[in-house]
């Protein structure tokens, strides 16, 4: 009886399968493509992507995205941010400030452009540039402000300035705002 009993789980096994109801009626296939269904918002996707640190995949689909809405502030803005979290910062640099030129009163962007800026030691320019997301934002950004005072840390204190201690990550903190927060 034991020897065949490995044959019988298997069987029993299939049998209590094949009565289950899974809801998708293709039998073991998976569901097909709803051609009426809405495609997933590839923005909020996108964000999902940063906040889970998957910088490539949220490149393709802020990518994406830009197929269908064309290359929108918000766009240039998550693109840049995605390339700064690649450390593809000529990129990076390049789409965020073309991302506050096209849309110079959104503190978000401002905001990452100054987080390029302290990833690439200019804090001169990076505590300006948070200074002036800080003002659109009417000082109402958590984010914005910690970002501020690091910068002017940093432009205090250069001696703290050596690349060990310059080891930082990108923290979502929602709508597209980054903030840096020191590994430990």
């Amino acid at each position: 009886m034991f020897r065949n009993f490995p044959i019988l789980a298997t069987v029993v096994l299939t049998m209590v399968a094949s009565c289950t109801d899974t809801g998708l009626n293709n039998g073991p296939f998976p569901p097909g493509v709803d051609p009426k269904g809405e495609a997933a918002d590839e923005l909020t996707v996108g964000n999902r992507l940063m906040a889970a640190g998957e910088y490539e995949l949220a490149l393709e689909s802020f990518t994406r995205a830009a197929l269908d809405e064309g290359m929108t502030p918000q766009i240039l803005t998550s693109l840049g941010t995605a390339n700064l979290g690649l450390r593809r910062l000529g990129q990076a640099e390049t789409l965020l400030r073309r991302a506050v030129e096209d849309e110079p009163d959104w503190p978000v962007a401002w905001n990452n452009l100054g987080v390029l800026l302290m990833e690439t030691g200019q804090y001169p320019e990076a505590s300006q540039v948070f200074q002036r997301a800080y003002a659109l934002d009417n000082g109402e950004s958590d984010a914005i402000r910690d970002n501020l005072r690091l910068a002017l840390a940093k432009m205090e204190n250069p001696v703290n300035n050596t690349p060990q201690e310059q080891e930082y990550t990108l923290e979502q903190r929602g709508n597209g705002a980054f903030v840096l927060r020191k590994t430990q």
